[in-house]
């Protein structure tokens, strides 16, 4: 797995080259292309199809359904805002990770319950930031987190110091990435 996670909102198929090549270009080889938009298991496949040096995972996926797409459109990960069953199954069944969404003890005993040690957390600003994933790694040290929410390059090195990140997930990589090309031209 890549350090960083950009999340991507590919809004027209056409954005999805300027996006990753964007990213690629500031050293981000992978993708969380969110299911947020009618074109996404499109861009998800134009992108496996177009970037085969990139790891492109899905996003916000938050059924089996959608798990389903995105894995039949080539995502090699799937990330939700919470967890579902449904969608540990899918990716269990197809040997896919799975990363939902969890911020308190009950999801991330559901998780571990569901074979899942690496879960998504989000918001993190919102839900306590590092204090909040350092508390919750003393009763849950097998867990690694990925921070999503609130994490930007005013904070990125804190949490990247702590082991227990297993990346750090946002849409400023993104923009950034963006804004460097931009500069460039």
């Amino acid at each position: 797995m890549e350090k960083f996670i950009p999340v991507v909102v590919i809004k027209e198929l056409s954005e999805t080259d300027k996006i990753l090549t964007a990213l690629k270009n500031n050293g981000i080889n992978c993708a969380e292309i969110t299911f947020r938009t009618a074109c996404a298991a499109e861009a998800i496949a134009y992108a496996v199809k177009h970037y085969p040096d990139m790891e492109i995972g899905a996003g916000t996926v938050i059924n089996a359904a959608q798990c389903r797409a995105a894995l039949e459109a080539g995502a090699t990960f799937i990330v939700s805002p919470g967890l579902s069953v449904a969608v540990a199954e899918v990716c269990r069944e197809a040997g896919v990770p799975y990363y939902p969404g969890c911020v308190t003890p009950t999801e991330i005993m559901q998780a571990l319950d569901l074979g899942i040690t690496t879960v998504k957390f989000f918001p993190a600003n919102i839900y306590g930031g590092l204090a909040a994933l350092k508390a919750l790694s003393a009763p849950f040290p097998q867990v690694k987190f990925i921070p999503t929410g609130g994490v930007d390059r005013s904070n990125i090195d804190e949490f990247l110091a702590f082991d227990k990140i297993a990346a750090i997930g946002g849409s400023f990589f993104v923009k950034e990435s963006l804004a460097k090309m931009e500069e460039k031209q």
